[in-house]
C-alpha cells in the first residue's frame, strides 16, 4: 500500500477541484491517502454485484461501466466512467455491491481503503463537499440516462449518447468535441440505450447518411454538425453541471 504524497492520485484532485475549491492542505491530504494500483485487462471486473466492497476506486486510465444483469441474462449499462472518476464511492460505502463495475478497455486503477475516504471526508470538509457534489452529478447523469431509455426513440437515444461522450471526453482531455474515439462496441451501446446491436448498427448508419456523424473506423466518431446532432439527440448539457466558463468548451 503506497502513500507519502504520491502524484498518482493527482487525477482525484483535478476531479474534486472541479466541484469545490480545495486549499493546499486539502490537496496534500488527498495525495497522502494510502492506495494500491491495479491493472485490469479489457472486460475485467473492478467489483461484481453482491461482492463485498472495502475500497473506493479511482480511474487512472481506461474506461469502465456500471451495469446490472437480470434474470434472463440481459444487461443494462447505467453509466460509463473515465480517467479521474471515483467510480466506486457508492458500492464501497454501502459495503456490498448492488451492481457490477467492469472495465471496457485495459485500465489502471488506484484502490483507496473505504475507511480512509470516510476519514478524509470528515476531517477535510471541502473534500467531503467535493465528493458529495461528485455523487450528486452521478445521480443527475443516471436520471438523464433513465429518461433517455424510457422516453426517446432509437435515433434520439444514440445521438444523445454521442453528444454526452463528446463533451465529457473533451472536458477530461481525452478527445475533441467533434472528433473522438468511442470506447464502446455496438453491443455495449445497445446495452446502454436499451436496443439490440442490430438496431444500433442501423441507427448509426442512419446518422451517417444524414451527415450528422462520420466514422474512420468502428470506434471513431467525427461530428459533422454539432448543433444538428444535439437537436437530434434532444441534448441539453445542463445535467452534466459543467462550469459555464469551462475552458475546454470555449
Amino acid at each position: 500500500m503506497s502513500s507519502h504524497s504520491s502524484p498518482v492520485l493527482q487525477p482525484m484532485i483535478h476531479k474534486l477541484r472541479y466541484w469545490h475549491d480545495l486549499d493546499e492542505a486539502d490537496e496534500q491530504a488527498i495525495l497522502s491517502l494510502p492506495y494500491r494500483t491495479k491493472r485490469i485487462e479489457r472486460s475485467g471486473y473492478i467489483v461484481r454485484e453482491r461482492g463485498a466492497t472495502t475500497h473506493a476506486c479511482l480511474m487512472l486510465s481506461g474506461f469502465a461501466i456500471r451495469h446490472k444483469v437480470f434474470g434472463d441474462g440481459a444487461r443494462q449499462i447505467v453509466a460509463i466512467h473515465m480517467k479521474g472518476d471515483l467510480v466506486d464511492l457508492q458500492n464501497s460505502f454501502l459495503g456490498v455491491a448492488d451492481h457490477s463495475v467492469q472495465v471496457l478497455t485495459q485500465s489502471e486503477i488506484a484502490l483507496i481503503p473505504r475507511e480512509e475516504i470516510k476519514r478524509l471526508a470528515f476531517e477535510r470538509p471541502a473534500v467531503g463537499m467535493a465528493m458529495w457534489f461528485d455523487t450528486l452529478v452521478d445521480g443527475s447523469i443516471f436520471r438523464e440516462w433513465i429518461g433517455n431509455v424510457g422516453r426517446r426513440d432509437a435515433r434520439t437515444r444514440i445521438a444523445h449518447l454521442l453528444c454526452e461522450f463528446s463533451l465529457r471526453l473533451k472536458v477530461a482531455g481525452l478527445g475533441e468535441e467533434t472528433d473522438y474515439e468511442l470506447p464502446m462496441t455496438q453491443e455495449q451501446i445497445a446495452d446502454a440505450v436499451g436496443l439490440t446491436a442490430v438496431h444500433v448498427n442501423r441507427t448509426v448508419k442512419l446518422l451517417e447518411a444524414e451527415g450528422l456523424i462520420s466514422r474512420r473506423s468502428n470506434r471513431s466518431v467525427t461530428v459533422g454538425d454539432w448543433r444538428k446532432l444535439a437537436a437530434t439527440g434532444d441534448f441539453d448539457s445542463n445535467y452534466l453541471h459543467l462550469k459555464e466558463d469551462e475552458p475546454a468548451l470555449a
